[in-house]
Parts: structure tokens; C-alpha cells; sequence
């Protein structure tokens, strides 16, 4: 449901932009870098680590409440992300920030939720934000929050809207049918699982918020 929704962002406009970039950095490099761009968001949105903040969230929702709930949330996040994925960078630009700026700001951003994570196995404060159980708290901050807004713009600095917008899309994807998986999901892990799974991502989100600063840093110097 959620590609069937987040499609129309492909309209025919895209396709001859689409078919460009994929002969001129050919097959190999294309899905490379989708690979790349969606691990990427997939270390910050990070859909396992907020298994139990999700389950506390709904465990007391009927079974279609949160179906519903689930539905939108995930087209909520998508609708959000492409929106900076496509105008992150006028956003930045009516606000004077260069990208170059924005990848140390967004770097050293994204380090201070891996480490909040690595110490603590989730973040802390976030559950003093939901207050209650509506698409907002679940859209935004926890699947589509800074860091993911951070993500995209660099990606679609890096790799362009159609890789940026696929992983977008993929990423979207795997965090619905989590949410649609809740349950089963916990069961399998249970606290100590989730846990480990998300102080691995936590990891992962370190190394691409230095590598953020790292490049960023580099560009600011050069010119």
C-alpha cells in the first residue's frame, strides 16, 4: 500500500531523468548507490530499534486502529522525506546554508543520537515528547525526525533525487511492514534483541555521521 501511494511522485516528468542518470553512471554504479543511500537511511530511521516505544504506543489499539494507524504513519514519513529529498536544498539556500555546512551540522547531529543509542540502547527523550498515540509522534520525530531529514538532503546532494527517492521508497517500505509487524517481531526479539540490533545500527549511524562531517569539512576547505 504504501508504494502503491508514494508512486505518483514517479510521473512521466521523472522518466527521462530517471533513464539519463542510469546510462550515464551505468547499472553497476546505479544500484550501487541506491544500496548505499538505502542502508544509509535505514542506520537512522532505524524501524527495529523502536520496536518497544512502538508496542507501548499501540499495544492497547484495536487491531484496525492500528493497521490504519500503521498505514498512515509510513505514507506520513514518506510524504515528508521526499519533500526535503526534493527541496531540501531551495530550503537551505532561503536560509543561507550551504550543503557543504549542513553535512557537518547534520554530521555532528546524527553522532549525538549514535552515541545516545549506544549508551542507552534508544533514545531516552523521546518518550517524554509522545504524549499520545496519533500519526504525528510516530511520523515525526520517530521514523521521519532530523536525522532522516539530514539523510536525505545529503543523499540527493550525493546521488541525485531518483536514487535518493527509490531509497526513500524502500526504506518506507521495510519500516510499514514492521510497524504492521509488531507483535511477532518482539516476540522473536524481545527486549535484549532489540537492544543489540539497535546499538549495531547505532554504530553504523557513527561512522556515516564522521564520514558527514569528514566530507563536509573537506569541501568548506577547498573552496
Amino acid at each position: 500500500m504504501v508504494f502503491i501511494l508514494t508512486l505518483p511522485i514517479f510521473s512521466i516528468e521523472l522518466l527521462p531523468h530517471f533513464i539519463h542518470y542510469y546510462i550515464s553512471i551505468g547499472p553497476g554504479n546505479f544500484f550501487n548507490n541506491v544500496l548505499t543511500s538505502t542502508i544509509q537511511l535505514l542506520a537512522v530511521v532505524e524501524p527495529f530499534g523502536i520496536i518497544p516505544i512502538l508496542i507501548n504506543l499501540t499495544k492497547k489499539m484495536e487491531k484496525e486502529t492500528s493497521k490504519a494507524l500503521s498505514k498512515t504513519a509510513a505514507v506520513t514519513s514518506a510524504i515528508l522525506l521526499m519533500i526535503f529529498a526534493i527541496a531540501g536544498t531551495q530550503i537551505l539556500s532561503a536560509f543561507g546554508i550551504t550543503v557543504s555546512s549542513f553535512m557537518v551540522a547534520g554530521g555532528a547531529l546524527l553522532f549525538i543520537v549514535s552515541l545516545e543509542i549506544m549508551r542507552h540502547g534508544e533514545l531516552r527523550n523521546i518518550e517524554n515528547e509522545l504524549q499520545g498515540t496519533g500519526v504525528v509522534p510516530i511520523a515525526f520525530p520517530l521514523i521521519a525526525g532530523p536525522g532522516a531529514i539530514t539523510s536525505v538532503i545529503i543523499s540527493q546532494q550525493k546521488d541525485g533525487p531518483i536514487v535518493t527517492l527509490l531509497s526513500i521508497i524502500i526504506v518506507i517500505g521495510i519500516t510499514y511492514l514492521v510497524l504492521r509487524s509488531l507483535n511477532p517481531i518482539y516476540r522473536i526479539l524481545g527486549n535484549r534483541g532489540s537492544e543489540i540490533i539497535s546499538r549495531i545500527f547505532a554504530v553504523i549511524l557513527a561512522a556515516i555521521a564522521i564520514q558527514y562531517i569528514v566530507e563536509g569539512l573537506r569541501n568548506i576547505i577547498v573552496k
